[in-house]
């Protein structure tokens, strides 16, 4: 006779499988050593903390049975998957207060003393470093200091008290070693030796001296001078180093024969460094720009591609704008204010363009890059490395681009045949987030290229096309010519190593949460959507300023800021056309931001290669580049940022931005001759 079920039996039976896939997990009668417990040596506070269980025993029954534990960590229970290896992870909030780990999986129960490292700790490196060097005009030991102090506080929170001596040599057998060991750090260490190799080579052989001469021509007045290095700077569009590099090391003889000092060299360099890179349709930064655009709009409802929304974002980007239209305004009327005023002075009324603390190729080492005696100074043993250089890039961009565009339409399934740039071209049209136009379709070309690998490949053929110009005309020797670039090699050690400390403290930070830490201040309370892209711009340039790191700070806020921003304005009702605004300012915001605070920072890396390539002393660039970065930085968040959250036309806040700065250097400013 078969077995009939009622209702009420096919009611219990539900109700039984549905309470059975509700209980994930269950306190089981475990034995004592039935699992391992890993915890991270270092536990920062008010941080999650991945804490690892490992179970013993693979075929233990209740493991086979439910693959899931329930774990108890104080008065938090925490269900976790386990995987098939037997290993499980639970994440934990720990108080700066907490002594101890209580764990408990059933029966079973592990304790160990912990010691939570508080989050506000983290600001204390970098500030350190900061503060040390704006007060003692050195970097090379505030850095030091700064990687001292953090690697000694994160041994004191892992290893106890004898941890603050293992902070010494963490130092150098971790941080330093970290900073090396990263290979786009390598390229650029590279690529800055090869350009200054390149430089020792094109002095030598009266290139560089060719170019003086002819650019004298249009640079016979400071006005003129500074016109052509801010029109170069804008020139050099493509990558902020090369900027740095080219324009710095090309202007510098001609800056200091008319008079202009080497402050006002370097802030015109580096002012048209990272604005530019960071604002133009194609340059080195396009790629990384639209990579953290792309994952800051996952889980919204934003349908635009990151080209499309980085294209819209321009018409906020005051601060590039401003920063470059500033300069120009200083130039025109001939006007500075504060310590450039001063330096300028110098210069002019004395003749002296650097001060006596700047670490000058024209003192001790001016004898290395004077040409040599009896050769004719052309200006196209310069000019021609330096094209080399500055079209071997674009190519190169475009060569890895191409490639890299290729392979990411095959994954699309998308067949594009022979390759070559008018196929790659056509089927960007069939993309599933296509580019609008022939600008945005290059500038997606641009941004899958490799630029570490452009810029190596250029900076190599420039040298070589110095070194064999100088052979072809024997202007010079082999010998000669290898140890003219020796000592382009050795003029650019100094700058590595600001580098290369720069770098380990940026880890350290990294280690210590301090992004983590100013994020959250910042938008732990709750504010609307129109203050957003004004707090946005106040916390890149508070990250960038701490860290150094302008790519850094980009990377950390760009997937935070825009998913935040994408939920406030939804709780706050914004349909889609008042969101769009919003979103696109914050968007500006973060790259403004990052700049302004990559200019204001003593560790950054484009403010230290900026200083040194004008041979300028590094905290007299920065002491004399903060005021008018402030300036136009409170500028651009009053008059731009601020008025365009809260709803004028970005074209009115950009036109009365201009107009501020425009008062601020007539009323403000005043005559250095």
């Amino acid at each position: 006779m078969q077995k009939r079920f009622s209702p009420i039996h096919i009611i219990l039976l539900v109700a039984m499988a549905w309470f059975h896939c509700i209980t994930p997990a269950r306190a089981l009668n475990f034995e004592a050593d039935q699992f391992e417990v890993t915890v991270p040596d270092l536990i920062v506070a008010d941080m999650e903390t991945s804490i690892e269980i490992h179970a013993k025993d693979l075929g233990h029954p209740d493991l086979m049975e439910y693959g899931q534990l329930r774990v108890t960590i104080g008065d938090q229970t925490h269900d976790v998957d386990m995987s098939d290896d037997g290993k499980a992870v639970v994440t934990h909030v720990f108080s700066s207060d907490d002594e101890e780990l209580s764990l408990s999986i059933g029966a079973y129960h592990y304790q160990q003393p912990v010691h939570p490292m508080p989050l506000w700790l983290s600001i204390l490196p970098p500030l350190l470093a900061i503060v040390m060097a704006l007060i003692f005009r050195e970097v090379i030991s505030s850095l030091f200091v700064g990687i001292l102090f953090g690697a000694s506080v994160l041994g004191f929170y892992t290893k106890g008290i004898m941890g603050i001596f293992s902070g010494f040599l963490a130092v150098i057998d971790t941080y330093l070693i970290r900073g090396l060991s990263n290979e786009e750090h390598a390229a650029i260490i590279i690529f800055s030796l090869t350009i200054g190799g390149m430089v020792g080579i094109i002095s030598k052989n009266g290139g560089m001296q060719g170019v003086v001469n002819r650019l004298s021509k249009y640079a016979s007045t400071r006005k003129s001078g500074q016109f052509v290095t801010w029109f170069l700077g804008v020139a050099v569009f493509f990558d902020d180093y090369a900027n740095s590099l080219v324009v710095g090391n090309t202007m510098r003889p001609i800056t200091d024969k008319l008079k202009i000092s080497r402050e006002k060299l370097s802030y015109l360099v580096d002012s048209t460094a990272a604005p530019v890179a960071a604002v133009a349709f194609i340059t080195t930064w396009i790629g990384a720009e639209l990579s953290y655009i792309s994952s800051g709009t996952v889980g919204t409802g934003i349908k635009e591609s990151s080209y499309s929304i980085f294209f819209s974002s321009l018409q906020y980007s005051f601060y590039p704008v401003f920063t470059l239209v500033f300069m120009l305004f200083l130039i025109l009327r001939n006007r500075d204010f504060g310590p450039m005023l001063k330096a300028e002075k110098r210069a002019v009324h004395h003749g002296e363009v650097e001060s006596d603390k700047s670490r000058s190729l024209t003192s001790a080492e001016m004898g290395q890059f004077e040409p040599l005696e009896g050769i004719k100074h052309s200006a196209l043993n310069a000019v021609v490395p330096i094209l080399v250089l500055v079209g071997g890039a674009i190519i190169g961009l475009l060569y890895t681009g191409m490639n890299a565009t290729y392979d990411a339409l095959l994954d699309e399934g998308i067949q594009v045949g022979p390759k070559n740039l008018g196929r790659i071209f056509a089927s960007m049209d069939m993309m599933e987030s296509p580019p609008g136009n022939f600008f945005q379709k290059l500038g997606v070309l641009i941004g899958n290229a490799d630029s570490y690998a452009a810029l190596l490949w250029s900076s190599l053929s420039s040298a070589a096309t110095a070194m064999l110009l100088s052979l072809g005309q024997r202007l010079m020797n082999l010998e000669t010519c290898i140890t003219s670039m020796v000592n382009g090699f050795k003029s650019m050690f100094h700058a590595i190593l600001t580098l290369l400390l720069a770098w380990s403290l940026a880890a350290v930070t990294s280690d210590m949460h301090t992004a983590d830490f100013i994020t959250g201040s910042l938008l732990s309370s709750g504010i609307p959507p129109t203050i957003l892209p004004s707090l946005t711009f106040l916390m890149a340039c508070v990250i960038a300023f701490s860290t150094g790191s302008s790519w850094g700070t980009m990377a950390i806020l760009y997937p935070l800021v825009l998913a935040a921003t994408w939920s406030v304005c939804q709780a706050h009702g914004y349909d889609m056309a008042a969101t769009l605004p919003i979103f696109h300012n914050v968007t500006a915001c973060v790259l403004a931001g990052a700049v302004l605070g990559d200019h204001c920072s003593p560790i950054s890396d484009t403010t230290i290669l900026s200083s040194l390539a004008s041979s300028c002393n590094h905290i007299d660039h920065v002491r004399t580049q903060l005021p008018y970065a402030m300036v136009v930085g409170a500028t651009s968040l009053l008059f731009g940022t601020l008025p365009s959250g809260l709803g004028l036309h970005p074209a009115f806040s950009m036109l009365l931005g201009l107009g501020v700065l425009w008062g601020v250097v007539q009323f403000w400013g005043k005559k250095v001759e």
